[in-house]
């Protein structure tokens, strides 16, 4: 599929006859077109509209292609230019290559031949975009999954199943750390339109008054430092799918605009008169409770509607423990092998208990900080309860276990207080003993003892 639907390309020739036939072929391969008849007004059409092409005559009575080049490299326009010559000149070739075109075309142009390098072009700039705008914004996961044996977590796959294959709006909620932006990816991977970009985007992480512009792109002069035509998040993802998480902390304001895109499929950048087309799945995701936002006049009735066409509820790790165990050992290669330890790690009976007893309030996200923080922790790829963080260590000293006696809980619960201590005091027994009122003696007969 072409990565770039909505092509805008620009015509610049001096000839009008050549000029209205190039862009009628081109505008009936489906592409915008816009046209000049000069390079001045070349210029000024790349620095006021979002041209994603241009096909630029070297000829021309005030400028020469090449200089038109030139000068959008020059004023930071960053516009692929496909340069026509009526001269078999390598060394002309050569120049418009060396200011920044991107290739040339020799007249007379055929109309299939512009427009596979037009399709060249559109197929370049979207990976480029999507390489340029995943760096930025985010996020980026494993490609490799962790199966899952849990009933939750089997009725979620089915559901991912079923409305990948469609193009629905999908609204992925559940609490931080479940899963959902990994859900999303997912659902796009398995979609028709997995050849095209997927861009992630925090909304909660972008200053409210560079919303707008982040989105939906802005015109030259727009505002105090807009120097040029910038393209918005949606255009980036055109012919794919936008993914945005923490959907409920955008403000009432963007809301208004983010249901005109849903219903139009087409999105205006600020500071400009134009109304451009894209074509793109949204997945929407929040950690908090839309209806209840709507009740209280924070989130908007009908943007919530729009949004919430095909739900996904993602379970807590609390809900799932049968998939702990997988998770934890999906987790420690994961992470070894991201420290060159290899995926020889092991992990000592009691700390292994722990990892899976505990009930992560932080989800999957706060199991793999534990598996981290115990792999740099842990020496001669021996994992031990020493090496995990004082949560699951509180949770050690609160467990009964059955058919352990009084004496012994006790005993084990002195012990991890006594432990503690030591910890707290960067390792002086004799000051540990002191705090907890024993003899040293003592302190060090009830560690021999463990």
């Amino acid at each position: 599929m072409n990565t770039m639907r909505n092509l805008t390309v620009l015509i610049i020739d001096d000839e009008p006859a050549l000029r209205q036939i190039l862009g009628n072929t081109v505008a009936k391969a489906g592409y915008q077109v816009l046209l000049a008849e000069n390079g001045t007004q070349a210029l000024e059409t790349l620095a006021k509209e979002n041209v994603d092409v241009a096909v630029c005559d070297i000829r021309m009575p005030d400028m020469t292609g090449i200089d038109v080049v030139s000068r959008a490299r020059g004023s930071g326009i960053e516009t692929p230019f496909l340069v026509m010559t009526a001269f078999a000149s390598v060394n002309t070739a050569i120049e418009a290559m060396r200011v920044g075109a991107y290739d040339y075309m020799v007249k007379p142009i055929r109309n299939e031949d512009l427009l596979n390098r037009l399709t060249q072009i559109a197929d370049m700039i979207g990976l480029r975009s999507e390489n340029k705008t995943l760096r930025r914004l985010v996020m980026g996961i494993d490609s490799s999954r962790c199966g899952t044996h849990s009933p939750a977590m089997k009725r979620v796959e089915r559901l991912v199943t079923k409305v990948a294959v469609t193009d629905s709006t999908v609204l992925i909620t559940g609490e931080s750390g479940t899963g959902k932006g990994v859900t999303a990816r997912l659902i796009h991977q398995n979609s028709p339109r997995h050849d095209a970009p997927f861009i992630p985007v925090n909304c909660g992480a972008i200053p409210e008054n560079l919303l707008e512009s982040e989105f939906f792109g802005h015109a030259k002069g727009a505002f105090t430092g807009a120097t040029k035509v910038k393209k918005g998040l949606f255009q980036e993802a055109d012919g794919g799918t936008i993914f945005l998480d923490e959907i409920g902390e955008l403000p009432l304001g963007l809301q208004v605009k983010m249901l005109h895109v849903l219903e139009e499929k087409a999105v205006r950048p600020v500071g400009s008169e134009k109304t451009l087309s894209v074509d793109v799945r949204i997945i929407a995701a929040t950690n908090r409770h839309l209806q209840a936002m709507v009740e209280e006049g924070m989130f908007r009735e009908d943007l919530f509607f729009r949004l919430n066409i095909f739900n996904i509820e993602m379970p807590p790790l609390r809900e799932r423990r049968e998939d702990v165990a997988e998770l934890l050992e999906f987790f420690i290669r994961k992470e070894a092998r991201k420290m060159g330890m290899g995926e020889t790690v092991v992990v000592e009976p009691e700390a292994r208990e722990l990892l899976c007893q505990y009930s992560y309030p932080g989800n999957i996200r706060e199991l793999e900080n534990v598996v981290a923080r115990a792999l740099i922790l842990a020496e001669d790829n021996l994992i031990q309860i020493t090496d995990l963080p004082q949560q699951l260590l509180k949770l050690q000293a609160g467990v009964v276990k059955a058919g352990v006696t009084l004496r012994e809980q006790v005993r084990q619960f002195e012990i991890e207080v006594i432990r503690k201590a030591i910890d707290d005091h960067d390792g002086d027994r004799r000051q540990a003993a002191q705090v907890l009122g024993l003899g040293l003696s003592s302190l060090y007969r009830k560690l021999e003892d463990s």
